[in-house]
């Protein structure tokens, strides 16, 4: 489904903030509403801070909560948003488009990593607790800090808490036997990057069924609060020539090559906008 004006226009005032000045939960509901029109917003905004309510009460109430250690927010968040609540994550959600849709996953209690995680993070963001998603590639997780220590849940696996060996299976299961971690895998990552991750699995899953007209509007739409994204110009561009829309695989590439230093990826744009702007006359 297509995006109303009314979003475009939401979208792209995300796209001019600041990373630390974007309302992540809010975001992510207006990129949900998309595909989920009938959605009141404000429903799921009350859900979501009754989870919150609820935590906090888990963990002895507004005043004990906010200074309440570490343990007790892992031991909350965990029996409340996934035992009481019933998220978490199922190898089905995988090939599922609504698990990527944050109102979705609300209705459903099941959802990809990165949305679960969201939900995570508003809650413990709620309840003044220090909760951020980890870049890591294997699976969207994350990290408490309180008082110098720090705990990494799984919000896919009911909030478990993963130790250095749980990261490393992970990441070997989708990085073969032979890969190890680095301290870039434990690297928070921001509030745009979280919503394109969001996104990406949406458009990975038009490219794998070969609906490239939709695989380029989600390519669009995130380049909406994500302008300054090189690499998404250039899918954009790549993707308008497989269309055989020319003129906007041009200006795409034009684009990436405007936010684009490598040198090797812009001699090789450099190459193929030759080669567009030839088939234009």
């Amino acid at each position: 489904m297509k995006p109303t004006t009314a979003i475009r226009r939401r979208l792209a005032r995300i796209g001019k903030q600041a990373d630390g000045d974007i309302d992540l939960t809010e975001a992510a509901m207006v990129l949900a509403s998309i595909d989920h029109p009938g959605g009141v917003a404000e429903s799921y905004h009350r859900h979501l801070n009754r989870l919150a309510r609820d935590v906090g009460a888990y963990a002895g109430g507004p005043q004990e909560a906010a200074g309440c250690a570490l343990g007790l927010r892992r031991d909350a968040l965990r029996q409340v948003v996934a035992k009481r609540y019933g998220y978490a994550g199922s190898e089905e959600v995988y090939g599922e488009k609504e698990g990527a849709n944050l109102m979705r996953v609300i209705d459903r209690r099941r959802g990809l990593p990165v949305v679960l995680g969201l939900i995570y993070m508003h809650v413990a963001g709620q309840l003044g607790w220090s909760a951020q998603g980890l870049d890591f590639p294997a699976r969207f997780v994350v990290r408490l800090d309180f008082e110098g220590k720090r705990l990494i849940l799984d919000p896919f696996a009911g909030g478990r808490t993963l130790e250095a060996r749980d990261m490393r299976d992970l990441y070997k299961a989708v990085a073969g036997n032979q890969a190890e971690l680095t301290p870039d895998q434990y690297r928070p990552v921001g509030n745009r990057n979280i919503l394109l991750r969001i996104q990406n699995n949406v458009k990975v899953r038009y490219m794998r069924a070969e609906r490239l007209d939709e695989a380029l509007d989600t390519i669009e739409l995130m380049l909406l609060f994500a302008p300054a994204e090189a690499a998404l110009w250039r899918e954009a561009g790549l993707l308008n020539a497989r269309l055989d829309r020319v003129k906007e695989a041009v200006r795409a590439l034009e684009e990436y090559l405007r936010h684009q230093e490598s040198e090797a990826g812009r001699y090789r744009t450099s190459v193929l906008l030759r080669e567009l702007r030839g088939r234009l006359g």
